[in-house]
Parts: structure tokens; C-alpha cells; sequence
């Protein structure tokens, strides 16, 4: 298990839904903003699937904000939408021409997404929509950068990406050292409150987080750590 190396000024975070970075990953955004580094998020869905209680229209309102105000406690003032629809993501050119869009328009040198595989670090089958968006992640980096796709796009091509990110992959090889940053990673899951009241779940976000923080730890010999399967671009 590697450091994620740190060499760097700008990160893009895509994930398909609200709360998605919140399980891990935010805690290592909050390390890099706190470093001075820039990290923008995008979300492919704005998560209005995602509570069974309430009409879709009302939850893409709360889970929006609720992603804002997430992003905030993390250190990130830029959150943007992409609109597509929660719970039907189709793995195909129209998402690949979105996502390599807001790379070529934000020229992130690294990229961070979620797992793509068909299982979860932890086991259990992973949901579509993220095996559908971190796959189109990891190729919509490789479209960026290639000029003769999507050309009507209008925007130059990006190959400044050094490597993507999967957090929650298990096929981890690297790891960010959240030591001292778990807090606010655990503040940031704590912000989608009507999500998880409307669930009505019995949900601990600082023992889970904290479980997972100290399992990265041991394996990359470091209090907390949060993994990621590095792809280079």
C-alpha cells in the first residue's frame, strides 16, 4: 500500500449521487483543502431516487442542498450538478461526453470517483449507478484527453490528469492519511441529515467511519487512512 502522492494543485471529484464521497473520501478532501489545494465536486444525479418517503422532487431539493452543505464542511465552495437521473445511469457515450466535458473544462490533475466493481471492499454487491459512473470516470479521463472525441464538445482537450481515484475499491493500492482529519470527514456524512432520518436508519456515521478510518490505518501503518484503487492516466 502507497501514499497517494500530493504533488498537486487541483482535484475533481465526480460521484453519481449525494453522500457517495461522504463514506471515506471526504475525509481526504478535507486533508487537501487543508493543504491549500482545490477540489471541485460533480455529482451525475442530484439523488432524487433515494428516499422512498418522499416525492422526488422534494428529496432532489434536500439532497442538494445537503451535498452543498457537506462539500462546505470539507473545505469545497464549488458543487455542481450534471442533472441526470438517479437510479437509471447508462453506462455509454452520453455520460462518457458529460463527464469528459467537466474534465475538460475544470483540468483537474487528478481525478476522484467511486468503486466500480462489482463488490465493495467490505463485501456486498455494489449498487449500478456507481458501477456504472466510476467505470465512465476512469475512461471519460483517456476521452479528455484524446482531441478527435467529442469534438463538439468545443472545449480543448485535457491530458493533464497524473491519476483517478476509487475509494471503497477492493483492489485498494494506495492510501491517504486522514489522521487528524477524520472529524471532518464524519461532520460531512453527519450534514445529509433528512436522508438518513427519512431512511430511518439506525446509522453511527462517527463509528463507521471511524471503523473503516482505523482499518485503512493498519494496513498502510498510519492511525487513520482512507484506500483508493489508483488508475494512471
Amino acid at each position: 500500500m502507497e501514499a497517494v502522492p500530493e504533488d498537486w494543485e487541483r482535484a475533481l471529484a465526480i460521484v453519481a449521487h449525494p453522500d457517495d464521497l461522504e463514506y471515506g473520501a471526504s475525509a481526504a478532501i478535507a486533508r487537501w483543502t487543508g493543504q491549500g489545494k482545490t477540489v471541485t465536486e460533480v455529482l451525475a444525479t442530484r439523488g432524487e431516487a433515494g428516499i422512498d418517503s418522499m416525492d422526488p422532487d422534494d428529496a432532489r431539493r434536500v439532497r442538494s442542498a445537503e451535498q452543498i452543505e457537506a462539500a462546505r464542511r470539507v473545505g469545497v465552495d464549488n458543487v455542481e450538478f450534471l442533472d441526470l437521473a438517479d437510479g437509471m445511469l447508462d453506462y455509454g457515450l452520453p455520460l462518457r461526453r458529460a463527464l469528459a466535458g467537466a474534465i475538460r473544462w475544470h483540468r483537474p490533475e487528478v481525478v476522484l470517483s467511486i468503486n466500480f466493481r462489482e463488490e465493495f471492499a467490505g463485501g456486498g454487491f455494489n449498487m449500478a449507478d456507481h458501477r456504472v459512473l466510476g467505470l465512465a470516470v476512469a475512461d471519460a479521463v483517456r476521452d479528455a484527453a484524446n482531441r478527435w472525441v467529442f469534438r463538439d464538445l468545443d472545449l480543448e482537450p485535457w491530458r493533464g490528469v497524473r491519476f483517478a481515484l476509487f475509494g471503497g475499491s477492493p483492489r485498494a493500492t494506495h492510501y491517504v492519511d486522514v489522521t487528524g482529519h477524520l472529524q471532518a470527514g464524519i461532520d460531512s456524512l453527519l450534514a445529509h441529515r433528512v436522508y438518513f432520518a427519512e431512511l430511518g436508519a439506525d446509522f453511527d456515521a462517527a463509528a463507521f467511519l471511524t471503523g473503516i478510518a482505523e482499518e485503512g490505518g493498519r494496513a498502510a501503518g498510519v492511525r487513520h487512512a482512507m484506500t483508493f484503487e489508483m488508475i494512471g492516466s
